[in-house]
């Protein structure tokens, strides 16, 4: 147990664990070695857990077999899959302090000065989204929850809206008329969200998006206008600043312009897009957010924040009462009546992390636009690696880049002539499988209009064009001698 008698010997075993995983990093020459799931299975489920080992370095020793020899490396130049980053120190700095102090952020008696810190992140985030003083917001796990929280107060707010006009209609019946209406390459949270909220998947209206994968404005006119005429309620209408595959910003604008002619409820589901907030270059992009209701931003994506560390905002404070709930030995109203700040009268959850102190020490030591540049230098990378592949024939890319993804397939010429779509289908996931598993590098995957392709998504600053370059060959090798091989299995 960690207190002032024993912290020499805590600070020596914390230094233990950092200097393991220092040394893993330095000596990784890839982001991952290929292990099978069997394999790490038959390791772990081996170990006997009512049988301590002697110290802490046997427990690290056991871990790196375990884990850090395995792990996904998301450092590494060659790692180009998912929305994760590598993080900056300042940030880990704070992953210390935060664990060592246990802070507990659901009130004011279990967090004091950390809840200061939080509310002011929140504050400060809030200015930089173009909100007024009257707003406010709440850290929390992840976009997923962030946007969930915010569309449980679109949902609150639209029934008690309806219950002012029909106070004698059952809830079940005002949620049946409830819809949502978010883009066709929104993230799948939207729809789980709306399960969970008691609506169901259906209530989600898919709006058609643009060839940049923006939503058409056009589109959700039309979407709304149809849902308002059969007697439909629009409950909530989700913008994407940044989707996970192709980085597109819906034109947040024309998309607002539209939800206040039906009196809805904005959202702007920034979890990818939120690092713009401190861009120097790419700020623009996010011109109309601050006429959101709510904003999603995740910092441990485009803020380069280890996870946790999400935040949901709105641009009325007030609107956090949709979840406020009082006990009596947490957060009695009398606390609330006497202005005492606990932050669990904001939160879906009760027990949290003090997440913000990671950004709060990254904002202190390295400064706002030095994320910012981070941000805008994997942005320009994406542009860089997106003209490669545009001009590579055998190589389609889906759309051009617009933050720091590329969704592309390979497409070799056979006898003179591209494969067509359905070996396209076939080579492109055995392509992304097996360089996965040699662990040379890790790449993702998705589907445009039914079809496979790959996806690379740049999150660091570190990586180089030729880094990216070297991707691109062993996605080129690898294709060819998958083909090669069935070519002559077909022979």
């Amino acid at each position: 147990m960690f207190n002032a008698r024993n912290s020499p010997n805590y600070v020596a075993q914390v230094l233990q664990g950092v200097n393991a995983v220092s040394t893993k990093v330095q000596r990784t020459a890839r982001p991952f070695t290929g292990v099978a799931p069997s394999a790490l299975k038959a390791k772990v489920e081996a170990v006997d857990l009512d049988r301590p080992l002697p110290d802490t370095a046997a427990a690290l020793d056991e871990l790196d077999d375990l884990y850090l020899k395995d792990a996904i490396y998301f450092h590494d130049a060659r790692y180009a899959a998912h929305l994760n980053c590598p993080v900056v120190i300042p940030a880990l700095v704070g992953e210390a302090v935060l664990s060592a102090v246990n802070s507990s952020m659901d009130t004011w008696d279990q967090s004091a000065g950390a809840t200061m810190i939080e509310r002011r992140l929140i504050d400060w985030t809030a200015e930089r989204i173009g909100f007024s003083a009257e707003a406010d917001g709440v850290f929390t796990s992840g976009g997923s929850q962030s946007n969930f929280q915010a569309l449980l107060i679109a949902r609150n707010q639209a029934v008690a809206k309806l219950r002012a006009t029909s106070p004698e209609v059952r809830l079940p019946h005002l949620l049946d008329r409830l819809r949502i209406f978010t883009s066709a390459d929104s993230h799948f949270s939207i729809q789980k969200s709306a399960s969970m909220l008691g609506l169901g998947f259906d209530a989600v209206i898919a709006v058609p998006t643009s060839e940049d994968h923006r939503m058409d404005p056009a589109a959700l006119a039309a979407a709304l206008a149809e849902a308002h005429d059969a007697g439909l309620v629009p409950m909530a209408v989700v913008a994407t600043a940044g989707t996970t595959d192709f980085g597109s910003v819906d034109p947040l604008a024309e998309v607002s312009a539209l939800v206040r002619a039906y009196d809805s409820w904005l959202h702007v589901d920034a979890a990818y897009g939120g690092g713009l907030l401190v861009s120097r270059r790419y700020r623009h992009l996010l011109d109309g957010i601050h006429v959101a209701d709510s904003v999603t931003v995740d910092f441990h994506k485009t803020f380069f924040q280890p996870v946790s560390s999400s935040a949901v905002l709105v641009r009325r404070g007030a609107m956090l009462g949709h979840v406020t709930y009082y006990a009596d030995y947490l957060n009695p109203e009398s606390a609330a009546k006497a202005d005492i700040p606990n932050q669990v009268d904001k939160s879906i959850q009760t027990t949290r992390r003090f997440d913000a102190l990671k950004l709060w020490l990254t904002l202190r030591i390295m400064g706002a636009d030095a994320i910012g540049v981070l941000f805008d230098e994997a942005i320009e990378l994406a542009g860089r690696v997106g003209t490669l592949l545009a001009e590579d024939a055998e190589f389609e890319l889906a759309a051009a880049p617009q933050l720091s993804t590329l969704v592309f397939r390979y497409r070799p010429f056979v006898d003179g002539v591209a494969v067509n779509d359905d070996a396209a289908d076939l080579l492109n996931p055995a392509i992304r499988a097996a360089i996965f598993a040699s662990g040379e590098a890790v790449v993702a995957g998705t589907k445009v209009a039914g079809h496979h392709y790959l996806k690379f998504t740049l999150l660091n600053a570190e990586a180089s064009l030729g880094d990216i370059q070297e991707i691109i060959e062993l996605i080129r090798r690898t294709g060819a001698g998958l083909l090669a091989n069935t070519t002559e299995a077909a022979a």
